[in-house]
């Protein structure tokens, strides 16, 4: 009895050997599986791809400047559209040397394939020709078609009164304007 009592002793000790080492093979195996998962499913990055600072873009048509733009943030993403996420300066030139008007925003983000930008927070564009100035919240710039757009509330300063109304089209030197529903005139000039 005492024999066989070494012997049941010892094969349980093997036993709790060999159960622990297959304990250890099977949890790597297992493990092991974690790591392959379907491409389709793995959660892809959405950020952007390149971001750069203090950036100047400059749009010319023959050796023309046109369009510059300024921003203290770009970010470019994989579909090509870009963000500015710290705002941007746009300068409009008509006339080679002559800046006549000027757009600033918060934030924007450039659909490349439409190549439409879309300012939004504290938008503000000024024509300094004519001495005109436009707020709104949220604009549309159409590089394309050279327009400007929104269907936000607009505030128009002039040299003689202060336009208000719901919605705007204008060309992009804000040179001419329509306000589609107007709510009301402040008159600034004094009698």
């Amino acid at each position: 009895m005492l024999h066989s009592h070494k012997y049941n002793k010892q094969f349980t000790m093997r036993n709790a050997w060999v159960i622990g080492l297959i304990a250890i093979v099977a949890s790597l195996s297992f493990g092991c599986g974690d790591d392959l998962q379907d491409p389709d499913k793995e959660q892809k990055y959405t950020g952007p791809l390149i971001e750069n600072h203090d950036v100047v873009t400059l749009y010319s048509d023959s050796a023309k400047l046109l369009v510059k733009l300024q921003a203290p943030v770009q970010q470019e993403f994989e579909n090509g559209d870009g963000v500015f996420p710290k705002g941007l300066y746009v300068e409009f030139y008509e006339k080679p040397g002559q800046m006549t008007s000027t757009l600033k925003a918060n934030y924007a983000k450039q659909d490349r394939n439409k190549d439409i930008y879309h300012a939004k927070g504290n938008v503000v564009v000024n024509n300094l020709e004519k001495k005109e100035k436009l707020e709104t919240e949220e604009l549309f710039w159409d590089k394309n078609k050279a327009e400007i757009y929104t269907d936000k509330f607009v505030k128009v300063t002039t040299a003689e009164e202060v336009l208000m109304g719901q919605g705007l089209r204008a060309n992009q030197d804000f040179s001419r304007y329509r306000i589609l529903k107007p709510t009301g005139i402040i008159d600034l000039k004094e009698e």
